[in-house]
């Protein structure tokens, strides 16, 4: 009897599995051959076969997974073997060459996969490329010491891999070719994670490489690495700390540096420059100058240090950390990109400088701008100026330029009176300075909300406590004959005379229709004997803030409903009921309210 007939189209599932298998069976099929082929020493041209078939069609996931595992494996035993490094002419040569075309090809092809659509795909190539980077630079290493002798060979970084790496992280370029540019978030927590906060060797190169990366890349390049940077708060602080290395073999403790006397000038030696780097390259600006006092121990200079010496000297990451920050700087001209580079600036940037005040003029440069950036940029300025000794004069002419009409207004304020707060500590700041504060707040308080009010009050109560000689300003009865020296439009908070001033406006928030507000400035009428306010307990308060306080608040006693109003007062407020009253009219007085 025949097979009925199917009222379904076949399975589609069967039939793509079955090509998947096929492929996969292939793959596999290459990989044994090749691995033979590598351990007899045979003809090695399915490599381009293999390749062809990972790189050439659109792979499913699985079987692009297993393609670009397959290839790694052939690689790595081919490095192991020393084809790679094979020194001799002719065929040798040929072969050596062909093979580095396939694997430059499959190198490539990862850097790609790092923008696959498969998370899975993007992680896995990012993982191959860094075992590669240990493999190549372990085989460097072997071809070295076998060329030159254990005694006078050195570790080796295989530098033209890493630089594709970089690239990938920094570029990200995708096979369709229209990518976006930006680094995914799982590609960035992996590298970050696994290589980037760990090793020291990976940090160093990454570090130094990223800056070629940037003089010739777009803006996105810059963005992606401001989100590695932004994230680095395992910078090592002392050189002890210098113990990790992805290349087991850098890990090996380098010779001691040449030290440079204190008569000798380091322009005129004779001696190359290691690791090919010009004479006058970029590590003589971060170099510290050679001690004239014969009694120092003369210092070694940055760039007369080898790679392997520089991995282990603390100075050198701190100069590479330098440069990579000298270079992002400048082309983060987006308000937000700065913003994210200036709140890392005071915990994760400057402390690891060479010298912070390279930075001064990109932070000076953004405090013109104002807002939430500016006041950010005004913090950097102000840490460099307490921790670094920076002079900057105009830097509270710069804070007095804030107190405008707008800043009690705006989403910062909190942030903005925080930072306040921190810049007026100091008890040695002139008090004619400190007035102009308290005046210029003020008087922006009498349009202000009532929860930037509320921020006001506590902030003038501290300063006035600390500094004493403000006092005045509240004792000054500003009666009806007395004319406000203050200044407004003064940009110098030196010459704006509001010392002779008072601090009238405060005062009359004694009667402002918010209870909060009110009774919070009874507090300048009273002694100065309670202890400063914590301002943090102010800075987050806004309108719902206060009416939740408000309607949660405990009721001591019941306020009255209804009050009892004489005639000469229904005359005064309300003539026209006292009128339909002597007319013999029933009026709703409640109801003659709402009546306009």
């Amino acid at each position: 009897m025949p097979a009925p007939l199917r009222s379904l189209p076949p399975q589609t599932k069967k039939r793509k599995l079955a090509h998947t298998s096929s492929i996969v069976a292939e793959i596999k099929q290459l990989e044994d051959e090749l691995s033979s082929a590598i351990k007899s020493n045979a003809s090695l041209n399915k490599v381009a076969d293999l390749l062809e078939l990972v790189v050439g069609p659109a792979l499913q996931p699985q079987e692009l997974s297993k393609g670009i595992y397959s290839l790694y494996r052939v690689f790595t035993l081919v490095i192991a073997s020393g084809k790679l490094s094979i020194q001799g002419e002719g065929a040798a040569k040929a072969v050596k060459t062909w093979l580095w075309e396939r694997l430059n090809g499959y190198t490539d092809f990862l850097v790609l996969l790092m923008k696959d659509e498969e998370k899975v795909i993007r992680v896995s190539a990012l993982q191959i490329l860094f075992s590669l980077q240990k493999h190549l630079s372990s085989a460097q290493t072997a071809a070295a010491t076998a060329t030159d002798g254990a005694s006078t060979s050195r570790p080796e970084f295989h530098l033209s891999h890493f630089r594709k790496v970089v690239s990938g992280l920094l570029l990200c370029p995708s096979r369709s070719g229209s990518s976006d540019g930006v680094i995914d978030a799982d590609v960035l927590d992996t590298f970050y994670e696994t290589w980037f906060s760990v090793y020291d060797d990976i940090r160093w190169f990454f570090l130094r490489e990223s800056v070629g990366v940037l003089e010739k890349a777009p803006a996105t390049a810059s963005k992606n690495l401001l989100s590695i940077l932004e994230r680095l708060n395992t910078f090592p602080t002392d050189k002890e700390e210098l113990n990790s290395w992805w290349v087991a073999e850098l890990g090996a403790k380098p010779p001691k540096p040449k030290k440079t006397s204190a008569n000798e000038d380091s322009e005129d030696d004779d001696e190359p420059t290691p690791n090919d780097e010009d004479e006058d390259d970029w590590r003589k600006f971060f170099d510290e100058p050679t001690p004239t006092d014969p009694k120092k121990a003369p210092s070694a200079r940055l760039h007369k240090l080898t790679v392997h010496q520089s991995l282990h000297t603390l100075a050198s990451h701190r100069a590479v950390f330098t440069r990579a920050w000298l270079s992002l700087l400048p082309r983060l001209s987006d308000a937000n990109a700065a913003v994210r580079a200036l709140n890392v600036m005071h915990r994760g940037v400057l402390p690891h400088l060479t010298r912070a005040v390279l930075v001064m003029d990109w932070i000076a440069g953004w405090v013109d701008v104002g807002g939430s950036v500016g006041l950010l940029a005004l913090n950097g300025l102000f840490l460099m100026m307490r921790d670094y000794n920076l002079d900057y004069p105009s830097f509270y002419t710069r804070l007095y330029a804030f107190l405008d009409r707008q800043v009690l207004h705006l989403r910062h304020r909190a942030r903005f009176f925080r930072m306040t707060e921190m810049f007026l500590s100091s008890s040695h700041l002139p008090a004619t300075l400190l007035a102009s504060f308290i005046k210029r707040l003020s008087r922006l308080s009498l349009n202000a909300p009532p929860a930037a009010i509320v921020m006001i009050v506590p902030f003038t109560y501290n300063i006035l406590k600390k500094h004493p000689a403000l006092m005045v300003m509240i004792h000054r009865d500003a009666d009806s004959g007395f004319v406000d020296p203050f200044d407004p439009t003064e940009p110098n908070p030196l010459s704006t005379g509001a010392l002779d001033s008072s601090l009238w406006e405060l005062y009359s928030h004694r009667q402002h229709y918010h209870a909060t507000v009110s009774t919070l400035c009874k507090v300048f009428a009273e002694a100065f004997t309670k202890p400063g306010y914590a301002m943090e307990d102010f800075l987050d308060h806004t309108y719902a803030t206060l009416f939740d306080t408000e309607v949660n608040r405990k009721i001591k006693r019941e306020p009255a409903l209804a009050m009892e109003v004489g005639r000469s007062g229904w005359v005064e407020f309300f003539p026209s009921v006292v009128v339909e009253e002597d007319a013999g009219v029933q009026v709703d007085v409640v109801n003659e309210l709402w009546v306009f």
